[in-house]
């Protein structure tokens, strides 16, 4: 049986409680939930930004794939996590953006979004993902 082996890279923010960025057991690889947090600072960017705060979390998720030996064409599945509603056209169109820059001419990863509170006020957005690779 293989192993669960925890993914740290310094190049997406630290986790801030007692959970890996990402864990890897074989193939598959378990994206903590990322937020719109600067690694090099661990400070919170772009307030009220949807579509900045998108495009960090985003980077956020391609580095720490990038850290499990994955790419982002190696995504199968992200799960947004929202706010409000309101900001689902907002976040729609930042997401469609990065997703399609970054997954190259592989299918596009699946998606689920979510409406829900988030466990900083600052937080527009959170993503998490799940990647395979072969």
């Amino acid at each position: 049986m293989t192993d669960k082996i925890a993914i740290r890279t310094q190049n997406a923010p630290a986790p801030a409680h007692s959970f890996s960025q990402a864990v890897r057991k074989g193939p598959f690889i378990q994206v903590s939930g990322q937020g719109p947090v600067d690694p090099a600072t661990n400070e919170y960017v772009h307030r009220g930004d949807l579509t900045g705060q998108t495009h960090r979390t985003l980077q956020n998720i391609l580095a720490i794939v990038e850290a499990a030996g994955a790419t982002f064409a190696d995504i199968i599945m992200l799960r947004v996590y929202l706010t409000t509603r309101d900001d689902f056209a907002e976040m729609n169109d930042a997401y469609q953006d990065f997703v399609t820059r970054h997954s190259g001419d592989d299918a596009l990863p699946c998606r689920t979004t979510v409406i829900t509170g988030l466990p900083r006020e600052e937080m527009l957005v959170e993503i998490d993902a799940i990647a395979v690779v072969s």
